[in-house]
C-alpha cells in the first residue's frame, strides 16, 4: 500500500467496536476473528487458553502472532501482518505496511520528539504542508491527536501499522536524524551552494572531522540499512542545496534521504578514510575497497570510487555481498539446456571462453561463480583484474595498476610464467591484451575474460576488429556467453495476466516460436517489492559455441547473419527468447524483457 492507497475512503467502523475505548484487548480481537470465521471455535479456545497461562507486557497482536493461529479456511498461519491488517480493516482505519526508503526521516523528526513518540508508540509516515499521516498500533487511542495537530499546525491522519515495526524505525529514524543534527552542529552548519564556496569550504577550518561520533554513526547507519534493503550500490550525490543519498535495488535507483552538504562531506571524507584512500585530495577519481559485516555478522566487502563533481565528491560504493556474487548455475538463471553446455565448455582443458553484455549485466558474477566452480586443490586459477571486485580466496588476484605500466596484457604475460592452469583477464579492450589470451590459450591454459558487445556472435567480429587473425580466433576460441540481466516478478504479490495474449509475445520473438505452456504473470506491488511488482533479478543467456562449421564462417571479414545463424544450428537460443521463456513460465513479464533484450 502506497501514501497514495491511503487516500481511499476506509472500510465503516463496526458497531461493536465504536463504543470501545483504550487499549486493544486480545480476547477482543480473538471474538472478532472468531465472529467473522477466521478463526474456528476450536482455535478460538485454544488461544485464549494459552494466552491466559501468563500475563505478558507485549502487544496483543504480537501476543496472538506468538500463538500461531490457524486460518479457517486454508489452515495459514496468522502472522503479525495479517493480524495488523485485519483490525485495521474491523476497525475502519487504514492499513499500511511501513516502507523506510519512503520516509522522509528528517521531516519525521521535526513532527514531534523521540521521547513523545516512544511514549505514546507513534510514528509520523508522511509531512506534507497540510497534514501529517501517523502510524499507530492503538487505534481507540486518541487523545495525542490534538496536541500533534496543535504543534504541528498540520490535520492528523491516522494508519494502522505492525506494532514491532512502529517500535523499530521510530527508535532508528529518531537516532539517525539526532546523528544528522550532532553532526551538522559539530561542523557549524558548514555547506556550499557553489563550486566557488566549495572551494573556498574547503579552505576553511569550519569542516566536519570525519572521526566525530555523529558522522560515524551515520556512516554505520548508512552501511546497515543497504545491507537490511538488499542495496547493490550506494550513491552519495552533492547538489546545490542539500547532499543526496540513493540506493539502487534490483538495478533501479531508489532516493534514500536528504544530507546537509557539509554531513555529506564528512561522510565521504570517513569513508575514504576508512577505505585507505586519499583524504585530502579531492580533485581526481579515487578508488578503494571496504571490509565490513551485515547484522548476521556475515563479512560484506564494498568497492569505493570517487569523483569530483561541480558541488563536491560524489561516492558511489558497490556492494559485493558473498551470499550473492558467488552463486550456482542454477541460481544465476541458466536454463538446463545452457547450463549443461556451459559446463561441458569450462571443462575444457584449454582455450579462450568470452562472457560479453554492458556494464551491470552480470558478467562480474558469472565470471566468479564459474571459477569457483572450476578452483579446485589440483589447479591454479590465476586473475588480472581492474579492479578487483572481490576477494576470492580460492583465487590468486592481481589488480591492474596503469601508472606503474601494469596493464592487462603485462598481467596475462607475468602469469604466464607462475604455472598458471586457468586464467581470468578482466576485459580484453586492446590488440595486445587480446594477443597474449591467444597466446596463453594457444600454450595449454584455460582463459576467461569479457567483452563489450549486444550479443554472442558480435564477440566474434570485435576480435578481428581489434586485429586478432581469424586462423587464431579459430584455434583458440571456444565459446561466447552474452547476458542480461532482467528483473523478476515478486512471487508475494505477482497475479495472473489473463489479458496478456499470446500473440504479443509471438510478434515480440520474431521469426522465433514458442512451444509449450504459457502462463503470464503481472505486476502488482506489495511491501514487499516497495509497491514495484518485481523482487530481485535473474540472468538470461545466449550461449554461442564454436564448431567446426562455425569455424569456416570466421574468415577476415565474416558475416554477422551467417554466423548468428549457424550459432543457432549448433544449439544457441537467442537472449530475447531466453526471455520469453522466462515471461511463459510466470517469471519475468514481457515488457522487462523487451526493454532489456535485442531484437532477435
Amino acid at each position: 500500500m502506497t501514501f497514495a492507497d491511503l487516500q481511499q475512503q476506509p472500510t465503516a467502523p463496526r458497531p461493536s467496536t465504536v463504543a470501545h475505548d483504550g487499549p486493544l484487548e486480545w480476547r477482543q480481537i480473538v471474538q472478532w476473528l472468531r465472529a467473522d470465521g477466521v478463526i474456528a471455535p476450536e482455535e478460538a479456545q485454544r488461544t485464549i487458553a494459552r494466552c491466559s497461562q501468563a500475563e505478558s507486557s507485549q502487544h496483543p497482536l504480537v501476543r496472538l502472532a506468538n500463538v500461531a493461529m490457524t486460518h479457517a479456511s486454508d489452515g495459514k498461519s496468522l502472522d503479525l501482518e495479517t493480524l495488523t491488517e485485519y483490525v485495521a480493516r474491523h476497525v475502519g482505519i487504514p492499513y499500511l505496511r511501513i516502507d523506510p526508503l519512503r520516509v522522509d526521516v528528517g521531516k519525521v523528526a521535526d513532527t514531534m520528539s523521540a521521547s513523545y513518540a516512544e511514549r505514546h508508540k507513534v510514528l509520523p509516515v508522511q509531512v506534507s504542508s497540510t497534514e501529517v499521516v501517523v502510524a499507530t498500533a492503538e487505534p481507540f487511542i486518541t487523545d495525542w491527536v490534538a496536541e500533534v495537530e496543535r504543534q504541528s499546525r498540520r490535520t492528523v491522519r491516522r494508519v494502522l501499522a505492525n506494532p514491532q515495526e512502529i517500535l523499530r524505525y521510530t527508535a532508528e529514524f529518531f537516532a539517525l536524524a539526532k546523528s544528522v543534527r550532532a553532526a551538522q552542529k559539530a561542523g557549524g552548519g558548514a555547506g556550499a551552494s557553489s563550486f566557488e564556496q566549495l572551494v573556498e569550504l574547503g579552505r576553511s577550518n569550519k569542516q566536519l572531522d570525519a572521526n566525530d561520533q555523529g558522522v560515524v554513526r551515520v556512516v554505520d547507519w548508512l552501511w546497515q540499512y543497504a545491507f537490511d534493503q538488499r542495496a547493490s550500490d550506494i550513491h552519495l550525490e552533492p547538489r546545490r542545496e542539500q547532499g543526496v543519498i540513493r540506493f539502487r535495488i534490483d538495478g533501479v535507483l531508489h532516493p534514500v534521504y536528504q544530507m546537509p552538504q557539509g554531513v555529506m562531506s564528512a561522510m565521504v571524507a570517513r569513508i575514504k578514510l576508512l577505505g585507505r584512500m586519499d583524504v585530502v585530495e579531492k580533485r581526481r577519481p579515487q578508488d578503494g575497497r571496504i571490509k565490513t559485516r551485515n547484522q548476521r555478522g556475515d563479512e560484506v566487502e564494498m568497492r569505493l570510487s570517487t569523483l569530483p563533481t561541480a558541488f563536491g565528491e560524489k561516492m558511489v560504493m558497490r556492494i559485493f555481498d558473498p551470499d550473492t556474487a558467488i552463486k550456482n548455475l542454477d541460481a544465476l538463471g541458466f536454463l538446463p539446456h545452457d547450463a549443461q553446455r556451459w559446463e561441458a565448455l569450462i571443462q575444457r582443458p584449454h582455450g579462450i571462453i568470452l562472457v560479453t553484455g554492458p556494464t551491470g549485466s552480470g558478467k562480474t558474477t558469472t565470471l566468479y561463480s564459474t571459477l569457483k566452480r572450476v578452483a579446485t586443490e589440483e589447479v591454479n586459477v590465476s586473475t588480472v583484474e581492474d579492479p578487483i571486485e572481490m576477494i576470492e580466496p580460492s583465487f590468486n588476484q592481481t589488480q591492474v595498476q596503469p601508472q606503474l605500466d601494469f596493464s592487462f596484457a603485462e598481467g596475462v604475460r607475468a602469469l604466464m610464467r607462475q604455472d598458471p592452469d586457468i586464467i581470468m583477464v578482466g576485459e580484453i579492450r586492446d590488440l595486445e591484451t587480446a594477443e597474449m589470451a591467444v597466446q596463453a590459450a594457444l600454450t595449454g591454459h584455460l582463459v576467461f575474460s569479457t567483452l563489450h558487445t549486444n550479443d554472442a556472435p558480435s564477440a566474434v567480429t570485435r576480435l578481428l576488429e581489434l586485429g586478432v587473425p581469424a586462423y587464431l580466433i579459430n584455434a583458440t576460441l571456444l565459446g561466447v556467453l552474452a547476458q542480461r540481466l532482467v528483473r523478476t516478478l515478486c512471487p508475494q504479490c505477482k497475479q495472473p495476466d489473463p489479458d496478456a495474449p499470446l500473440e504479443v509475445l509471438t510478434e515480440a520473438i520474431k521469426p522465433w516460436k514458442l512451444s509449450g505452456g504459457y502462463q503470464p504473470y503481472k505486476p502488482v506491488g506489495c511491501i514487499d517489492c516497495r509497491m514495484t511488482g518485481f523482487r530481485g533479478r535473474m540472468g538470461l543467456y545466449e550461449l554461442l559455441t564454436v564448431s567446426e562449421t562455425l569455424k569456416s564462417g570466421i574468415t577476415g571479414e565474416p558475416s554477422i547473419d551467417a554466423l548468428r545463424r549457424q550459432a543457432v544450428q549448433d544449439g544457441m537460443r537467442p537472449l530475447r527468447m531466453a526471455g520469453a521463456l522466462r515471461v511463459a513460465q510466470g517469471l519475468s513479464t514481457l515488457e522487462e524483457v523487451v526493454a532489456t533484450t535485442p531484437q532477435p
